[in-house]
């Protein structure tokens, strides 16, 4: 049974994930859909990639990702499928199918222009319904990702998708904001043992402004109640977070903000 997952800004307020839906299971009607989230705060492609990024892992093989955060939507903006060595992600071509696929590696990745693939009327407000849904239903039918465009290589990469290092230290961005106020950044476990940083080190952060020496800590509650701490969370991403308390709130951080990152001395080695 094929696996289709639907990511969206939508909300649940109003028919659009419905009309997706029936789409979907009007071209393939065997297809087993999960919704991952409808509550991308409106427009944040950030957030959005981060989401996705989170959760595309512990689908099987060969899910179809269906993700629409869209500001672009009916502009010169293409519509686009990444191929991965294990998944495909259909959505806009404006980052936010990135994050995710790269950390599965790409292989292909196609601009969707032939119209057998969209619905007959497509609308210059509504691809997730018109033109994404209906994608995801003939993927799932069986059709090869080539068969829906030409294959492209200038696909939209956002600076939130790779950090960098620089003179001793790596520059992130602040990804996302959990409801307990932790702080993720696009900072992984990865680029954090390259730079000689592991659970147990220190390191200072620079945080809207802030320079904080804080612990790498594999568990909340290594710290004291309501003392801030460095953590790597479950998808794998540094956070700044406090025990027990809101560290976007303490510190005053929104959203893409910058997170610069050094190591310092430390008997933990990676």
């Amino acid at each position: 049974m094929p696996v289709v997952t639907l990511l969206s800004d939508f909300g649940l307020k109003d028919p659009y994930v419905a009309e997706m839906k029936a789409v979907i299971l009007s071209i393939c009607p065997e297809t087993q859909i999960v919704d991952i989230s409808h509550g991308i705060e409106k427009f944040n492609i950030r957030m959005g990639a981060f989401v996705l990024a989170s959760a595309a892992p512990y689908f099987p093989p060969d899910t179809i990702h269906v993700t629409v955060v869209d500001p672009g939507v009916g502009t010169q903006r293409r519509p686009i499928i990444v191929e991965t060595r294990r998944c495909l992600y259909v959505g806009p071509d404006n980052g936010l199918l990135v994050l995710a696929a790269q950390r599965e590696g790409i292989h292909h990745v196609y601009n969707i222009s032939d119209p057998r693939y969209m619905l007959p009327l497509v609308s210059r407000t509504f691809h997730g319904r018109d033109v994404f849904a209906p994608v995801a239903a003939h993927l799932a039918k069986g059709c090869s990702p080539s068969e829906f465009g030409p294959e492209i290589h200038d696909y939209a990469i956002p600076k939130f998708a790779k950090p960098y290092s620089k003179k001793g230290e790596l520059f992130g961005e602040v990804l996302h904001i959990d409801d307990f106020g932790n702080v993720i950044s696009n900072i992984s476990v990865e680029d954090l043992e390259k730079m000689g940083i592991c659970e147990g080190g220190l390191l200072r952060v620079k945080l809207k402004g802030e320079a904080l020496t804080l612990k790498l800590c594999s568990a909340y509650g290594e710290a004291p109640v309501k003392t801030p701490l460095a953590i790597i969370g479950s998808g794998d991403f540094l956070e700044v977070s406090i025990n027990q308390g809101d560290a976007s709130q303490a510190f005053k951080v929104k959203i893409g903000n910058s997170v610069r990152i050094s190591p310092l001395p430390s008997p933990a080695r990676c």
